[in-house]
């Protein structure tokens, strides 16, 4: 029984360290929401007009509102104690709540005895209690009620004594006592004062540990700078202070008070037509201050992060938990919003104005929310294409998604031109969503050439082209669209309102989106291009050749019935060594610089002997038979393993092979290769003194003397 009791508090303990650490997570951000809300209030707090009310209305002789100063200084502190509240540890934090609430029972303790006194004097009875029954109802439910505040107290304070929350206690002594009604109300005034001692010597007593606690944190944060500097101290105060999280609790909060108020005034709840009204509304009045935008900024991060998220879960389910992207994370979109809003002074605005510059935002949020979504589609779908994969549950939700971000742009896009008029901003939306549906469009196109590969069970000729010329056809339409996007910025800052934060963005957006666009197509072009030209430069092999060859192209692991011949002696696929040679210039076996015929003239003549021309004649070829077949093989061979090895080494690594320590290997089978060509042709030469061979040809290296 014993180790069965055991091994359950085994099992159960790591389930209460988790809940406690999540416990704790929660506490951390609830209890710092107050000191945010304060910041709010002191925020929208105007003490000039406030006091200007204060004049104009009957306390403007009361002693306490004469002096303004005095209340300016008060809002300043207010602003210090919220900053002190927001960034106090979390032990701290919890025991000045548990303080404030004990404080908080005190006081309702009093109210109760304040309201039983009240109830007795005004029935006027002195007499026991036990012969009204009136009496006795209320003497048992305010006693109960103070039992369970002295209870209630001494567990919060954690203490055991009890007797020094029991001071409102003394007028229901008293009334059990058949004291007088008169001396009962004194009695409760004395209470009262006695409570009020109790805290202002507990307050007196512990009023050296803000200066403690103030002295111990200035100490640590002078050693954290000194040691890993400002960077690494703003880092540790975001994370201990979970301010996305926070921020957008504080917002929630916010919002949900919004709705409440608006509905707890109406008797008759909104039509369908003022719901969104509402909603746009509520998030206005929401965002009139720079931590409330704050807080929108962080709740729609956080949003688009869920988005993102649901959207890698439905292309790829579990398994798009394990390789997160960090540019998936939301930010982008949060980070959008915050821009907009300070460089169109959002929080300056009315309500009303607010709105309807927060309902375009909002868009501008949206439309980035989109391509976000189609980065992440865009390489899940053509993998699938490109793939073997049958299931057809995984194809349908690949271009379900992509129906839906080819649609829903365009309609978005439609719905902004029916309903707004035509400015700067809104260009910017609308050219998103076209690049989004054109993007999506190119995508869809590759998706079907790559099934229809698929189904046709062979690979279709110049299919690389095709992918070329239809995404070379939407990065122009890109290109484009965010030219004209540029030249009508350009042009409203130049003929209309212009503002420094509307240029930059202006100036940003024509270099990432025009100038390093035009940079990256033209870099692209001139690549393929030189690679045009090097394939074109480089011989076709015969069909005997291929015979001799007698191996798969080592780039895509197929047969070879056409194939062209590397300087270096290699053979490749047109097509693949096409491919590779618009990542490097070198041969994907040796490693060696490919040239064109015009580069390697200037050099060196190529080396033929082991590659002979394809319109080579019957003599040559008789020729080659009846060279030594030991050393032949022995060529064919050592190239035979060193293709195997770099197959290999592709395999581990699909965009570019990892040579590493294998490199030494390569040029040592490079040189045992022109070791054993050299031998055949030495052997033709002897046999050529004696008579018995016939002449090589002129494209064959001449013997070294």
């Amino acid at each position: 029984m014993a180790a069965r009791w055991l091994l359950s508090l085994l099992r159960i303990a790591p389930v209460a360290m988790a809940m406690r650490t999540r416990l704790e997570a929660v506490l951390n951000v609830g209890l710092r929401i107050p000191s945010i809300m304060l910041l709010e209030v002191l925020y929208r707090w105007d003490v000039s007009s406030f006091f200007q009310k204060i004049q104009r209305s009957s306390l403007n002789n009361n002693p306490l509102f004469q002096y303004k100063y005095l209340a300016l200084y008060l809002h300043y502190v207010g602003y210090i104690l919220s900053l002190v509240l927001l960034t106090l540890p979390r032990q701290h934090l919890v025991r000045l709540y548990l303080y404030v609430l004990t404080a908080l029972l005190l006081f309702a303790g009093h109210q109760l005895s304040r309201d039983y006194v009240r109830s007795e004097l005004d029935s006027g009875y002195e007499g026991p209690l036990y012969l009204d029954p009136l009496s006795m109802n209320r003497f048992t439910t305010a006693l109960v009620g103070q039992l369970v505040v002295c209870t209630l107290c001494s567990c919060v304070m954690q203490t055991k004594q009890i007797w020094l929350f029991s001071a409102h206690l003394l007028p229901l002594v008293a009334r059990l006592c058949l004291v007088p009604l008169e001396t009962i109300v004194f009695i409760n005034r004395f209470a009262m004062i006695f409570t009020g001692l109790e805290v202002l010597y507990f307050l007196a007593s512990n009023l050296l540990v803000p200066y403690n606690l103030a002295k111990t944190a200035y100490r640590e944060l002078a050693q954290v700078v000194e040691v890993y500097g400002l960077l690494a101290l703003g880092m540790s105060l975001w994370n201990q202070l979970v301010l996305p999280v926070l921020f957008m609790c504080f917002w929630l909060v916010l919002f949900a008070l919004q709705i409440y108020t608006y509905f707890s005034t109406r008797d008759q709840p909104p039509s369908r037509e003022r719901l969104l009204f509402l909603f746009l509304t509520s998030i206005a009045e929401c965002c009139c201050t720079p931590y409330s935008l704050l807080g929108l900024v962080f709740t729609v991060s956080f949003v688009a992060l869920g988005v993102l998220t649901l959207c890698k879960f439905y292309l790829q389910g579990y398994r798009a938990f394990m390789n997160d992207n960090a540019m998936h994370r939301g930010m982008t979109e949060g980070i959008t919003l915050l821009i907009l809003s300070v460089q169109t002074g959002l929080i300056e605005l009315q309500v009303i104005h607010r709105a309807f510059l927060l309902s375009i935002i909002l868009f501008i949020v949206v439309a980035s929310i989109l391509q976000s979504m189609l980065e992440i589609a865009d390489p899940i779908v053509l993998a699938l294409g490109a793939s073997r994969d049958k299931s057809l549950w995984k194809h349908f939700r690949a271009v379900s998604l992509c129906l839906f971000l080819l649609v829903f742009p365009a309609y978005m896009s439609y719905m902004i031109c029916q309903f707004f008029h035509m400015d700067f901003w809104l260009l910017i939306i609308i050219s998103s969503s076209i690049l989004t549906s054109l993007q999506v469009l190119g995508t869809l196109l590759i998706y079907v050439l790559f099934m229809v590969e698929e189904l046709r069970k062979a690979p279709v000729e110049n299919m690389d082209e095709v992918i070329y010329y239809v995404n070379g056809t939407y990065r122009l339409l890109e290109f484009l669209v965010a030219l004209c996007v540029v030249a009508y910025g350009v042009s409203e800052t130049l003929f209309g309102e212009w503002t420094v934060m509307g240029s930059t963005i202006i100036l940003v957006h024509a270099y990432y989106n025009v100038w390093l666009r035009a940079q990256l197509g033209w870099q692209s072009f001139l690549l393929r291009r030189d690679a045009v030209h090097k394939i074109q430069s480089m011989p076709t092999a015969s069909a005997l050749q291929l015979q001799q060859h007698n191996d798969i192209c080592s780039i895509c692991y197929q047969d070879m019935k056409s194939a062209v011949i590397t300087p270096c002696g290699h053979f490749f696929h047109a097509g693949c060594l096409k491919k590779w040679l618009y990542v490097q210039e070198t041969c994907p076996l040796c490693h060696g610089q490919l040239k064109s015929q015009s580069q390697s003239a200037n050099t060196s003549a190529p080396l033929a002997t082991d590659v002979p021309p394809a319109n080579q004649n019957t003599q040559e070829t008789e020729q080659e038979e009846l060279l030594g077949e030991a050393a032949v093989e022995e060529v064919y061979q050592t190239e035979k393993n060193s293709s195997d090895f770099e197959a290999q080494s592709s395999l581990q690594s699909s965009d570019e092979p990892e040579l590493g320590g294998q490199s030494l290997k390569f040029q040592e089978n490079s040189e045992e290769c022109d070791l054993l060509v050299d031998k055949e042709h030495n052997v033709g030469q002897t046999q050529d003194l004696d008579g018995k061979r016939a002449p090589h040809s002129s494209s064959s290296v001449p013997p070294s003397s």
